[in-house]
């Protein structure tokens, strides 16, 4: 009977982070569509996202905590939000999400650092892999003059995989990590939105959207999520999110991915599906 409870929490938690991916692939559309500097786009919807979890909180009577462990989830949630922001508007958002999507090599770098845990071959040949796309994307960063874009969007990345990690320490509490990450961002950036001159009405929407559904809802979903599946596998169940991001801004926004771009896109996913169905196929064999 628990070995089914746990398979039934299994398959929810599928969804939950499947959930959270719709909900972070509407991020890259919605900051092309406001017109605002970038930090003052994260600080607001941070501190929308702040409300919306914190209320979440009071619901459920979840009660924060605060510890070394929760700081540094909250730090990693700062730092993704914010690299997002930035190289979204430094770069495309199909740029931005592909390299961020390469958390899931990030993750098996910090397995091996926090728990002496190896990769085995099939995870060193997907990084080799995806390694290979990354310099593609910064190649054509070179060409175009967007390279800082990428590379603050690489950043973001390593910065999502210790969000992918928050369920994976002891001590280690998600919520309590997404709340204060996304507090400490609004609470600093917040104030530039004074600086800003457009407030019609479009744009306070989106603006609103960003803080409640591609933050604060999304992370509601992927917290819960993350408790029942290890990071890596929630990662690897994320990969909707760089296939509609950029699809979104394609449809309604007409920025396109360019050449070389596209073909480091195709190489980092091929990495990360080849170790999902590596994996897979080792377990099964496994298992019978």
């Amino acid at each position: 009977m628990k070995n089914e409870h746990t398979e039934n929490m299994k398959h929810t938690a599928v969804f939950m982070v499947l959930a959270a991916s719709l909900c972070f692939a509407t991020g890259g559309l919605f900051m092309k569509l406001i017109p605002w500097n970038a930090l003052a786009i994260n600080g607001a919807r941070n501190l929308i996202a702040a409300a919306v979890i914190g209320i979440y909180l009071l619901v459920i009577h979840h009660r924060l905590k605060f510890n070394l462990t929760v700081l540094l989830g909250a730090i990693s949630m700062a730092g993704v939000t914010t690299c997002y922001a930035i190289a979204n508007k430094l770069t495309t958002a199909g740029n931005t999400i592909i390299l961020q999507y390469t958390a899931p090599v990030w993750i098996m770098v910090m397995v091996y650092l926090f728990f002496g845990k190896k990769p085995n071959k099939t995870g060193i040949i997907s990084l080799l892999i995806v390694f290979a796309g990354i310099l593609c994307f910064f190649f054509e960063g070179l060409s175009t003059g967007k390279w800082l874009g990428d590379l603050i969007a690489l950043l973001s990345g390593i910065f999502y995989a210790g969000v992918f990690m928050l369920n994976s320490f002891e001590k280690g509490d998600a919520l309590s990590s997404v709340f204060f990450g996304q507090l400490l961002c609004g609470i600093f950036l917040s104030p530039l939105v004074l600086q800003e001159t457009d407030f019609s009405m479009p744009v306070l929407l989106s603006v609103f959207f960003l803080g409640a559904v591609q933050v604060g809802l999304a992370y509601i979903f992927f917290t819960t999520g993350t408790k029942y599946i290890d990071p890596l596998t929630a990662s690897i169940i994320n990969a909707l999110e760089p296939i509609l991001n950029p699809l979104l801004v394609a449809v309604f926004y007409h920025e396109r991915l360019g050449k070389l771009s596209l073909i480091g896109a195709a190489i980092v996913l091929c990495g990360i599906l080849y170790y999902n169905i590596k994996e897979a196929m080792d377990q099964k064999k496994q298992s019978v």
